[in-house]
């Protein structure tokens, strides 16, 4: 192995480790935009299930504790704390109390869930308050909770094993987010995602500037707009759009294999997308000629030199008319020799016998007895002559030179012929007709066949190739 192949092979690997690196990059990126997206459904999930993420996260959604629900639950573990140590019957717990359901008046009259979204939160809230008071009205409710009569009559373990296990959760779910000078929540999460931005950015600018120093074929602008969607990682709103060029560097670095997803996502679709599109194709091909042919268009551009553009100085026509020749005289002739030899043959004899001439000497006395065998055989050496002359004639300087002027003032004359009005029409009318019957039974037959079956004979062949490829 040579020293430029073991380099070459070196930076490949170290392509395919680099690409394999963004996409883990991206996948990371695209997983703390769709938690960050999903953080605020699910709060309540993470502060029962898991607090500490709580703990963690809500300083980048600048969380902080509602100043009001904080208050009330802290009034409550005050409550606790009293009934605790110096029971019911004190004034400190009279007190505490009144201020409880004063502050759950202020509770449901100002609502301070809204600024969380949180409205059916405080909707469950009363609605549990009704179904254990059987009240129709949520502040009778707490005015029924929050009163010595109702501690003494259930215990007042029970009445705060209500809040506590009921009340409390949803209360302590609520929280207040500061709005900037836009109009809108503070979030940090930016200051995360912009390391992320900043890493894609300059990963797309240095793949495009490599790209354009090697492969000159295509500009650098080219290279950014071929790629569109790798700009959809910078994008600092609509993050969820990261889903499209995240799935395409997973794929192309072949960390995962999307290939066998996409088949099947797409087959029906692509099956009748495909089907109609190749009639649409053919209808309008067919139209086009038909239109050509009719208008005259066709027969314009096939005998004016000056209105059809051609390809180099050889005349496509002539070369592809002298190679037809070439191959009928010299490779064609030959193998079917014998058959041509029968052929005139039999046409030498009908014609001899019925020539005027044999007419006249067949009443010479002697001539009827002549064999038919001298007649077989010189037919059979004017067949054998013919043929010789032929391919002997198209091998001489001078034979060829008569055959290209034979082709020449054929062609003159079947230009001419063709170029007739009358013929024209003819031919136009009859092109245009069977073109007809091609679209219409091209269509007909289209219709009889399942699409699905076609495409799925495409998947099998491409199967068979790539194991193919594979083997070998």
């Amino acid at each position: 192995m040579t020293p430029t192949k073991e380099s070459w092979l070196q930076q490949v690997n170290i392509s395919s480790f680099w690409n394999k690196l963004v996409a883990v990059i991206a996948i990371i990126n695209f997983v703390l935009v769709i938690f960050n997206m999903s953080y605020l459904p699910l709060r309540d999930v993470y502060l029962k299930r898991i607090p500490v993420i709580v703990t963690i996260y809500d300083p980048v959604k600048a969380i902080e504790p509602h100043p009001e629900t904080t208050y009330y639950l802290e009034t409550v573990d005050q409550l606790e704390q009293e009934i605790k140590q110096n029971g019911l019957e004190t004034k400190t717990t009279e007190k505490l109390l009144e201020d409880l359901q004063q502050q759950s008046l202020t509770l449901l009259d100002e609502n301070p869930f809204l600024i969380s979204s949180k409205v059916g939160t405080l909707a469950q809230i009363k609605r549990l308050l009704r179904h254990q008071f059987d009240s129709l009205s949520a502040k009778s409710g707490f005015n029924q909770l929050w009163s010595q009569d109702y501690f003494q009559l259930v215990g007042t373990t029970e009445a705060l094993e209500f809040f506590d296990s009921k009340l409390r959760p949803l209360l302590a779910s609520n929280y207040f987010r500061p709005i900037d000078d836009n109009g809108l929540y503070v979030d940090e999460f930016w200051r995360i995602d912009s390391i992320f931005i900043l890493f894609f950015f300059i990963e797309i600018m240095r793949k495009a500037i490599w790209r354009s120093l090697n492969e000159t074929d295509v500009s650098f602008i080219d290279r950014l707009l071929r790629r569109w969607y790798d700009w959809l990682l910078l994008l600092p709103t609509w993050r969820w759009l990261r889903i499209i060029p995240v799935t395409v560097r997973l794929h192309q670095s072949k960390l995962v294999d999307f290939e066998r997803i996409l088949a099947q996502l797409t087959h029906e679709p692509a099956a009748y997308l495909a089907d109609r599109i190749s009639n649409f194709l053919l209808v309008r091909l067919i139209n086009q000629t038909q239109d050509s042919v009719v208008s005259g268009e066709a027969a314009k551009a096939l005998f004016s030199s000056d209105s059809y553009v051609k390809i180099g100085s050889i005349n496509k026509v002539d070369a592809i008319s002298d190679r037809l020749l070439e191959l009928t005289i010299e490779r064609v002739l030959p193998e079917v020799k014998p058959e041509l030899e029968a052929l005139l043959r039999h046409s030498l004899q009908e014609s001899f016998k019925d020539s005027n001439v044999y007419q006249g000497i067949a009443t010479i006395p002697g001539i009827q007895s002549l064999p038919s065998g001298v007649i077989e055989q010189l037919a059979d050496y004017l067949a054998a002559s013919t043929l010789e002359i032929l391919m002997n004639s198209y091998a001489d300087l001078e034979g060829r030179e008569l055959f290209n002027h034979l082709s020449t003032q054929f062609k003159q004359s079947l230009s001419r012929e063709l170029q007739a009005p009358e013929t024209q029409s003819q031919l136009q009318s009859l092109l245009a007709e069977l073109l007809e019957e091609m679209k219409i039974n091209y269509v007909q037959k289209s219709q009889e066949e399942d699409p699905e079956a076609t495409l799925e004979e495409a998947e099998n062949l491409r199967q068979i190739y790539q194991e193919k490829e594979k083997g070998t």
